[in-house]
Formats: C-alpha cells, sequence, structure tokens
C-alpha cells in the first residue's frame, strides 16, 4: 500500500485508531490478547532540507504500512503518537521543540497508568527518535513496575531497515538527517524536502562510528556537524523512500504480532 495518501487514512487510522472508539465500545474490547502501540517521535531540525517532523512522520507512515499487513483479529491498537521527545541535543537549533526527560518520563507513565485502568495488558513505545532510546528503556521498566502492564519498546532505527537500499557505510554513519531519513521522506511526503539544499557531510569520528557508539560519549549536535545532519542525503530518492517503508511495514507487522501474544507468565520456569 502507498503512503501517498490523506494523512491518517488506511487500516490503521480508520480500524485500529483506539482514541476513534466510544467509551463503551473501548470497554467491550477483548483485552486478553491486546497490544497498544504508543509511537513516540520528535519535532527537532533535520538539516536544511528536512521538515523539523521528519522522526512522528517516519513513524507514522511505517506503522500505516505495518497495520496494512496485520490480519483482521490482530488485537493490535493504535494510539496518537507524541510527537515531542527528548530533543535536547539539538535544542539550540530553530524548529527544534523538546520535552525535558523529565517532562516525557511523566507523560508515559500517565499514558501507562491510562491504559492500565482501562484494562489494556500490553503497551509498545515505539520510537524514531535516537534521543528518545534510552529514556524509553528505562521507562518501560518503570511502567511494568507502577501499572503492571508488559512494556516494549522498539526503535524504528534498530529494524535492519534499508539492507540493498541504502550503502552500508552510509547506514553506519548516516545517523541523523542522511540518505535513509531523506528517502523516507521523500517517499511519504515529497513536497515537504528540499533537495536543491541537502547537504553530504560526515564527522571525523575518532577510529570510526562503532568508537562512538562503544565509548558512549555525550554529545549535542553541534559537536558532530555545522549543517545539522550526519550523513549524504544529496543521493537520497523517493524509489528507495517506498522500498524503505515496504521493508520496514513488514518487519514492524511481524513484531507486533509476536508482542500481542506474547505472556509475560510464560517466562518463569515454576511458581
Amino acid at each position: 500500500m502507498s503512503t501517498k495518501m490523506t494523512r491518517y487514512a488506511g487500516k490503521a487510522w480508520d480500524a485500529c485508531f483506539l482514541p476513534r472508539l466510544s467509551r463503551l465500545e473501548v470497554q467491550r474490547l477483548p483485552k486478553e490478547e491486546t497490544l497498544v502501540v504508543l509511537p513516540v517521535g520528535a519535532t527537532e531540525q533535520h538539516g536544511p532540507h528536512l521538515p523539523s517532523f521528519t522522526d512522528t512522520l517516519i513513524g507514522e507512515a511505517l506503522l500505516t504500512e505495518a497495520f496494512e499487513r496485520l490480519p483482521e483479529d490482530a488485537g493490535v491498537w493504535l494510539l496518537p503518537p507524541i510527537p515531542f521527545g527528548k530533543s535536547t541535543e539539538h535544542a539550540e537549533h530553530p524548529g527544534t521543540i523538546t520535552f525535558s526527560a523529565e517532562t516525557l518520563m511523566k507523560v508515559l507513565l500517565d499514558v501507562g497508568r491510562s491504559l492500565s485502568r482501562a484494562g489494556f495488558p500490553r503497551l509498545l513505545l515505539f520510537n524514531t527518535h535516537g534521543g528518545n532510546a534510552d529514556l524509553l528503556n528505562m521507562m518501560a521498566r518503570e511502567i511494568r513496575i507502577d501499572c503492571g502492564l508488559t512494556v516494549f519498546r522498539m526503535d524504528a532505527g534498530g529494524l535492519k531497515m534499508g539492507e540493498g537500499v541504502i550503502e552500508e557505510e552510509e547506514r553506519r554513519i548516516g545517523l541523523h538527517g542522511g540518505d535513509l531519513e531523506t528517502s523516507l521522506v521523500l517517499g511519504i511526503k515529497s513536497s515537504w524536502v528540499h533537495m536543491e539544499l541537502a547537504p553530504h557531510e560526515v564527522p571525523n569520528f575518532p577510529g570510526g562510528y562503532l568508537d562512538l557508539k562503544n565509548k558512549a560519549y555525550g554529545w549535542v549536535m553541534s559537536d558532530l556537524s555545522a549543517s545539522g545532519i550526519t550523513g549524504d542525503a544529496s543521493i537520497a530518492t523517493e524509489g528507495k523512500g517506498e522500498l524503505l517503508l515496504t521493508q520496514g511495514g513488514q518487519m514492524i507487522a511481524e513484531a507486533l504480532l509476536e508482542m500481542a501474544a506474547f505472556d509475560m507468565k510464560s517466562i518463569r520456569s515454576r511458581d
């Protein structure tokens, strides 16, 4: 299915969007094998060529694709995306609107408590912004402790999306606003992309990017890049973006079905 559509069309929004249901409909839902998906994105600068809404837009489109691949009785429900994340590493750049870590933690906990009161047993925090990852990992456990929900976290950036589409070196260093993200936005909403301004900037990572990941020193975007991106946005194409959406949608759909059927009680070998 093409994501070039009126926003919020498709099965995800027409059939599986939880807030479209009335109070009675939510109350009557069979909840034992249900999964509620909370997309957590960001509104932050992505260089001179991409919209600040990039991360949230990509999350919406990937989930739209994924829900088209779910069976009618999947029991997976979608919540509205949280369009702001912890984007403090981009705070000095115009276009960035960020929550503090404390604010985002409280928002996530309140959502978890609300779902628990309504009787839902499982929650997925579906993340499309790298700066949210550590906080969401911690909050998955905190929501589990506070609310009793089984909580999953999935990062779109952690999928093996792009194999055979994006060059290996670009997949390694194109952390923000490079070929992958630019191609995705071209495949979703090409009129929002200014390809004539698309930069190519690769930071001088000491020892390569793996050194950055493993040693995990703190950085803000201005430490890495003058343009606000890392990677080569100039080689992005709409065709690549459409392939990426297809790849990502299939991977996510398979994961959603596994999560909806998962029983935390099955892990312990004995009572």
